[in-house]
């Protein structure tokens, strides 16, 4: 025993720990003349790891690779007593709980501690085959045992200095202190991901990646679930079956319930097999065990004094009672957890809440009109509660005209969401009155200013007339419309475009265009067509490729490919993006009847004669009185106070519109005449004969229209 003694002592101290360890055990088996060994050290406080064996069978080695501190295997009892132990007549696989038979007559396991001081940190044992070790055995090993511990103190590290650390063990060998350094490192990982959790399924992934898999066994399932008016509400899962999340979710709590337990108590419950549930919930034992996990733990959630819910953690094996080391762990992490989703709960309510603004500015749904088919997609920025001040209009006006708004107040928050609302309203008002595209950009402009925010807005305005094709677009500052002729040619339109909203100086300039019946006209705002990654003229030309295949397909379906192909799913982007396409009709030509009329007091004999025999050949005669009427009043009021030339044209479309023009800019305006005034009541009969009725500028002048709905079964089969 000296000599072998001496023999270690001569090992040279720059050596590494795993060869001490393998040196110690050589000496060891030897000298008592054993059959193999084994040496473990801790891992955790919990746990001891296999780190050296002699002699052993790969079927054992694995068998013993990590040893429950709390079990029955004679390593752990010598590390848990801190003290020798000898296990007698035991096969080596046997004695640690795995299958096995009867070992020699006389064989077994003698066991040493390897102390730190008066701490174990690990445990050396040898597989004997003669009687039980006699006390100068017994001495050897524990010579050995505190050699190998202080050699492995001095031992260097991988980078070759010499540190003993926390434990008085080498940092390259798993005891205690590298425990703690799992534990902070498990720790700070989690902290880091529960930082970038927006909401509370985020805040289950981060649970699951960081502390599912380190305590007590392999994790099997996480639940996680907030407890309102006595029922369980599930956050979100990973690992938990379908059909069980189904019957979890809205349960209410029970008497005999783990989750109230956990709520009252404060503390974490632990249920160690689906024994002991069944004994102790036998009223939700079917939902455990339908989860397949073997032992589950039940975490209580508070924050800011209140417990809100429960962490469930499910495991599919138990290696070892849950130490006092680990219940601080899982006493950390709830509370870290519980704030991540008091965060993530606050977030979700907050998101939900934005967007329901956004979509209460944006249209709630496009008219259905017969000058164009209409679809519009709008997607978010990515995460955030801040809403964006895209935004899009389809606007139905006078004469068979339709105008297309679409918008973009730069940067995100309610103070943008607020300035898109004020546009888009006063867009609207604007489009009402009528007035020409430039005119209204120009007024829009104004208003800007009046904000007094400086905004950075970009606008674009289109009006489409269906009776001619032509379309009047302005732009302040906002990317051209793309145009899909019925042929499938795609161009951008060649805009003049104004400086933004607030930059521009007024007047804005008008584009014109005819388009043809059936052209898709496609607008968009910047963030589908550019991203830091892709500048504006790859966007653009990325969806011109898409148009250009994209043939006759529904706008819907069109619009929902153009977002996937040119905002892929999974990516964040740093804008919103909206997009508003239009097929544009055009009114059939035989739809469509315009006469010169003369500035004297029989145009309106003249007007009366040509809409009686249009009507007729319309197949309209049951309104052919009241649009006489109308159109009476209406060249009556011309020739008597404006100015020619004069025009009278009427529209078969889903109404009869009968519009008068003239060279003057003076509108009408409707009156209530005094009993004793002997006019100043034709606007009224106007109001009274037609559904609705207003005025417009034009090139040359104004226009006054009246609107007719039209008779049912004519009506439908002329429309």
């Amino acid at each position: 025993m000296r000599a072998r003694l001496a023999l270690l002592e001569s090992v040279e101290r720059d050596t590494e720990w795993t060869e001490i360890l393998r040196l110690a055990l050589l000496h060891a088996v030897a000298e008592l003349g054993g059959l193999g060994g084994a040496v473990h050290l801790r891992r955790f406080p919990s746990r001891l790891q296999l780190v050296a064996t002699s002699g052993l069978s790969p079927a054992d080695a694995r068998a013993w690779a990590t040893l429950g501190e709390e079990g029955e295997q004679a390593p752990a009892e010598a590390v848990r007593q801190g003290c020798r132990v000898w296990k007698p007549h035991h096969r080596f696989g046997h004695a640690v709980g795995t299958a096995g038979g009867e070992g020699p007559p006389g064989s077994g396991l003698a066991v040493v501690p390897v102390l730190n001081g008066d701490r174990p940190v690990g445990a050396l044992t040898v597989v004997t085959t003669g009687a039980r070790p006699t006390p100068g055995h017994w001495d050897f090993l524990c010579a050995v045992a505190a050699w190998a511990q202080e050699r492995i103190t001095a031992a260097p590290r991988a980078d070759g200095r010499r540190d003993s650390g926390p434990g008085g063990v080498s940092r390259d060998v798993p005891d205690g202190s590298v425990w703690a350094r799992e534990r902070a490192s498990r720790i700070t990982a989690l902290t880091a991901a529960l930082a970038k959790a927006y909401t509370c399924q985020d805040v289950v992934d981060a649970l699951a990646q960081n502390v599912l898999p380190t305590v007590a066994g392999s994790g099997h399932f996480l639940l996680v679930h907030v407890v309102e008016d006595g029922r369980v509400h599930a956050l979100g899962s990973r690992g938990v079956p379908g059909d069980v999340l189904h019957q979890v979710d809205g349960r209410p709590l029970l008497e005999r319930d783990p989750g109230r337990e956990a709520v009252v108590s404060g503390e974490p419950v632990l249920v160690r097999s689906m024994r002991e549930y069944r004994a102790r919930y036998p009223e939700l034992v079917h939902c455990a065990e339908a989860t397949g996990a073997d032992a589950v733990v039940h975490l209580p959630l508070t924050a800011t004094g209140h417990t809100f819910g429960v962490c469930v953690l499910g495991y599919k094996r138990w290696d070892a009672a849950l130490t006092s080391e680990e219940t601080t762990l899982l006493t950390a992490v709830s509370a870290l957890v519980a704030h991540a989703l008091e965060r993530a709960r606050l977030y979700e309510a907050e998101s939900t809440r934005s967007h329901a603004l956004q979509r209460s500015l944006l249209p709630r749904g496009l008219p259905r009109l017969p000058e164009c088919t209409t679809a519009a997609h709008y997607l978010p920025a990515g995460r955030g509660t801040a809403v964006g001040g895209d935004w899009y209009d389809v606007i139905p006006l006078s004469a068979g005209r339709v105008a297309f708004v679409i918008g973009d107040v730069m940067g995100h928050g309610l103070s943008e969401a607020v300035i898109m609302g004020r546009l888009r309203t006063a867009i609207r008002t604007l489009a009402d009155l009528e007035l020409p595209p430039d005119e209204i950009m120009s007024h829009l402009n104004g208003a800007m200013g009046e904000l007094g925010q400086n905004p950075y807005v970009t606008c674009l305005y289109a009006l489409y007339d269906s009776t001619d094709g032509r379309c009047s677009i302005v732009s302040a500052g906002h990317p051209p419309p793309a145009v899909v002729r019925p042929d499938g040619s795609v161009y951008f339109v060649d805009l003049v475009a104004d400086p933004p909203l607030c930059a521009a100086d007024p007047p804005f300039r008008t584009t014109e265009l005819t388009v043809p019946a059936e052209s898709l006209l496609v607008f968009y705002t910047d963030g589908l067509v550019r991203s830091a990654a892709r500048p504006i003229d790859q966007g653009m030309s990325e969806l011109k490729d898409l148009l250009r295949d994209a043939g006759r397909t529904d706008l819907d379906e069109l619009g929902a490919h153009l977002m996937t192909e040119l905002l892929p799913p999974g990516r964040s982007h740093a804008d919103d993006s909206a997009l508003l396409m239009a097929r544009v009709h055009a009114l059939a030509a035989d739809h469509v009847a315009s006469w010169p009329l003369p500035e004297d007091p029989q145009a309106a004999g003249q007007a009366r004669g040509l809409v009686r025999r249009q009507l007729a050949a319309w197949r309209l005669g049951e309104l052919t009185t009241t649009t006489e009427l109308l159109v009476s009043e209406l060249v009556g009021n011309v020739v008597r106070y404006a100015t020619g030339p004069v025009r009278l044209r009427l529209l078969w479309g889903e109404e009869l519109i009968c519009e008068v023009s003239d060279g003057s800019l003076t509108m009408p305006r409707i009156r209530h005449a005094a009993e004793t005034d002997e006019g100043g009541r034709g606007l009224q009969l106007v109001s009274t004969l037609s559904r609705s009725w207003g005025t417009r500028y034009t090139e040359t002048g104004k226009s006054i229209w009246t609107a007719q709905p039209l008779p049912g079964p004519v009506g439908s089969t002329g429309s």
